[in-house]
Formats: C-alpha cells, structure tokens, sequence
C-alpha cells in the first residue's frame, strides 16, 4: 500500500482537515490547525507530503513522524508540530481501518471505558456565568471551565481582583462542591498578577488552574506553585516532548495539556503522557478543535491511565443541528453519557467524514484570526 494523494479543507470556524489516500482506497482524516495561521499550516503539510511522504508505505507511522521531524534542518514549533500533527492522526486512521480496528487498539487496548469531559462557561457578569453553568450541569456536566481573566493590567487594582473573585464564586455559589471547576488563565496575566489572583481563588477550590503564565515565562511557575494548594496546568502552547521535558523538568506542574493536533499528533502525545505518568504528573488533553482532533484525543484518553478529563468544543450531547458535529455522517458517535464520553469503536479514528459538507464549507472565506487587545496605555495586551 502506498500513499497516492491528499487533500487539504480550510473550514469554518477556524479548523484545517486533511484527507490522505492510498492506492488500496484506503483514506486517512488529520486536522492539522494553528489557530489563525491556517493556510501556514497548510503550507507545511503541503511540502511535507509532496517532499517524502507521497509514494511511501503509511504503516510505517513511526518511521514517517522520525523523517517528517528529523529529515530537516529546522524543527519544532506549532506550525511544523502541527503539521506532523495531523499528518500522524491521519496515518493513524488508515492503520486502523487497514486492519479493522479502532486506533486505541493499536495503541494497546484500553485502560478505560469512558474518560470525563468538562464544558467551557462563560458571561459577561458573574450572574451570567453562574446561570450558564448551572445549564451545563443540568445537562450532566460535573466539571466546568471557565476563563479567570478577560484582561488585567501588568499590576492591576484590588478592585479588578475582587471582580475575578466574584465571577468564581458565584459559579461555586450556583453549582455547590460536587461540581469540579478548572479555572483558565490562558497566560493572559504576569507572574505577579498571577500569584495574587491564585490567592483569592484558592478558597473556592479551583479543580487546576490552567496556563497560570505564558510558557516563555515557565521558570515562574515554581514561584506561583509555592503560593497555592491547587493544581497547576499547562501544555496546549508546548509542541514536543523535548518542549514538555523543560517544564517536566520544573516540578511545578500538576497537569499536562497536549494537543494531538499541535504536539505532533497521536504518536507524539502518548510519548508525552507516558514520561508525565513517570512523574506521577496527570493529563488532560487540549482540544479547542475539531471533530477529528477530539477523535484523536478520545483514542487517546482511552489508553492513558493518567488522563483524567478531556476539554472539548463541540457540545457533543447536541447532535441534532449542531454545525460543529455537521461534518460527520454520524453527529452521534461520540457517545456522550452523563458528563462522559468514549471513544468511537468503528476501525481507524472512528469518525466517518461527511465530503460533501466538508467540499461546501471549504468553499466559504475563513481566515479566522485573534482579536488584539490593548492596554489603557495602548501597548498590546495578551488574548
């Protein structure tokens, strides 16, 4: 078998699918993505699939991530870690359909059934954020994630404080302490700021706290880590295990978040999670994605003993008339129950794609970017 040709889909709202074919008629799905360089992204898959991988056998998964990785001169980073990403998920589905069997069972067989899935809430007001996840936990989620900061200045007022309080507690309020509540600082705040937000949030007993800093400024974490009873988290802006082994390194962190479409996909990942497991360090993969990406972090949770809950965004118990499941043939494989979810079990990623929606939506002008946000200064604030 070898592979023949490929296929690139830029697709609303902001994700890249790439189809892989084989002369067996065999076809792979990837979703190889940076959030807003999109057609950078595609540029790489291109000239790494046209320059090695077409002609080859795509059995050999990982002999193809080790040339894909080391068979240049420059290496790492999301756009090239990225595009191996998807490339792999992609290879990875036609092995398992090529041998008629899911990829968890590839990668080992399962160490679970079901892995726990948290919803991201959010509000203008901490009224609106307590009424939102007081939806979500209705509708049989027991683990949420909400943004602790829009914005904050590099040293901001107490009052500005207090406000990040109150949107926590309110959500706490509303949802009682059964309920589990990640808080996502998205690297938005400094060092500084960031120490002293953990400090009024601690009472409130946070699940983790997510990206505390940016991962340039990992040397911190220790800093903030001394200062606070709750987990720490970071990953979804580290894009190897030679990124993650800086932090591993740090023994700061609680939780790792890799993505498989940013840290080298499905390959890639498992290698990570098993030197965090020997760290007796946790996983929670990232997935701000699409529906093949989850697949990939599905298959995945299924075979990691130290995963315990998948982020996700497509609101998978709504299948009927939801655009962001509207690229499957199936917008009920993934089988939400009860705040969990399991991994597909037809052959490969175990998700079928539904080409006619995704031709039509590749029609459409995407080109979805970050907004920039700016101090009261004017300097350039983090998103």
């Amino acid at each position: 078998m070898e592979i023949t040709g490929y296929e690139l889909f830029e697709v609303p709202p902001r994700w890249v699918f790439l189809k892989l074919e084989t002369d067996a008629g065999v076809c792979g799905w990837g979703e190889p993505i940076v959030e807003g360089y999109a057609k950078t992204t595609k540029a790489a898959v291109e000239e790494m699939v046209d320059n090695y991988l077409l002609g080859t056998d795509p059995l050999e998964i990982e002999r193809h991530w080790q040339a894909m990785y080391r068979g240049r001169h420059f290496r790492g980073g999301p756009v090239l870690m990225s595009a191996i990403g998807g490339i792999d998920q992609a290879l990875w589905d036609i092995k398992g359909k090529h041998y008629g069997a899911p990829v968890y069972d590839l990668l080992g067989g399962k160490a679970r059934d079901r892995i726990r899935v948290y919803q991201w809430v959010g509000g203008e007001t901490p009224e609106a954020i307590a009424r939102a996840a007081a939806e979500e936990v209705d509708r049989g989620y027991d683990c949420l994630k909400l943004s602790a900061v829009s914005q904050l200045d590099r040293i901001d007022s107490p009052a500005a404080v207090a406000r990040v309080r109150e949107r926590l507690e309110a959500v706490r309020s509303e949802v009682g302490d059964d309920v589990d509540i990640v808080v996502d600082f998205r690297g938005r705040i400094t060092t500084g700021m960031a120490k002293w937000v953990a400090d009024e949030l601690d009472p409130l007993d946070p699940m983790f706290y997510e990206e505390p800093v940016l991962p340039e400024h990992a040397r911190s974490l220790p800093r903030i880590e001394n200062r606070t009873k709750v987990p720490l988290a970071t990953g979804e802006r580290l894009y190897s295990r030679w990124d993650f082994e800086r932090t591993l390194e740090l023994d700061a962190i609680d939780v790792l978040q890799p993505s498989p479409s940013h840290a080298g996909g499905i390959s890639e990942v498992r290698k990570i999670a098993t030197a965090a497991e020997a760290k007796d360090m946790l996983v929670s993969l990232h997935c701000p994605l699409g529906p093949i990406s989850f697949a990939s972090c599905l298959h995945l949770d299924m075979v990691l003993p130290n995963a315990i809950a998948q982020a996700q965004n497509l609101e998978i118990h709504r299948a009927d008339g939801n655009d962001l499941l509207g690229y499957l043939d199936d917008p009920a494989v993934f089988g939400f129950d009860d705040g969990f979810v399991s991994a597909p079990d037809a052959p490969g990623l175990g998700v079928k794609i539904d080409e006619e929606a995704v031709r039509e939506h590749a029609q459409s002008r995407v080109d979805w970017q970050s907004p920039i946000w700016y101090h009261e200064d004017g300097s350039v604030a983090e998103w």
